[in-house]
């Protein structure tokens, strides 16, 4: 895995936990020689994740929309930032940079992003790993959300064990290295062919 996409939050949340879980996932992506891919900016967590990076030597790569660079919130010490026209740019220039994505907390923003990865890879049109990186048990919400989805047969369990969760960096990062992805979803059975 040479880049990682991280969704996270502009803001820094409540707890310093966040702040610290950024810190640690920044310093594991630079330890191991992974780029980190996010969206450019230089607040809350985002910033968070980007300066530990950096500040273990690592490499940061930035997608941000034009009307929010202009806004002088993108950092000004990434090793490339990219400027695109619109947020649908960002996500796709973030995809096609990515071997992974992670999410982190954040908000509504956070979770449209990740969920438009989860059901690009659930179409199949990727095999990247997606996980969640549950510092200070933001995400347990959403996990319980997965599995009643589960439970009600609105998502199967092939698809549902795709969200790979962890609360540490070590952990998820490990399970990225081992993930393999399911075979593709259809509609169509044998019948019907």
């Amino acid at each position: 895995m040479k880049n990682i996409a991280v969704f996270c939050g502009s803001s820094n949340g409540v707890s310093e936990a966040y702040i610290e879980g950024a810190k640690r996932l920044g310093k594991e992506l630079a330890k191991r020689n992974i780029a980190l891919v996010y969206g450019g900016a230089s607040v809350g967590v985002m910033e968070a994740v980007a300066d530990s990076v950096l500040e273990e030597g690592g490499n940061v790569i930035g997608v941000m929309p034009s009307f929010l660079e202009k806004r002088e919130i993108s950092h000004k010490n990434l090793t490339q930032l990219i400027v695109v026209d619109s947020m649908h740019e960002r996500k796709a220039k973030m995809a096609e940079l990515a071997d992974g994505f992670i999410a982190m907390p954040g908000g509504p923003g956070t979770l449209e992003e990740f969920f438009e990865i989860f059901t690009w890879a659930q179409l199949g049109l990727h095999q990247k790993p997606c996980g969640l990186l549950n510092i200070n048990h933001y995400f347990d919400p959403l996990i319980t959300l997965f599995n009643h989805m589960t439970d009600e047969q609105f998502l199967h369990e092939k698809y549902r064990s795709m969200a790979l969760v962890d609360v540490e960096p070590q952990g998820l990062l490990d399970q990225f290295n081992t993930y393999e992805p399911p075979t593709l979803k259809t509609y169509i059975t044998e019948k019907q062919i």
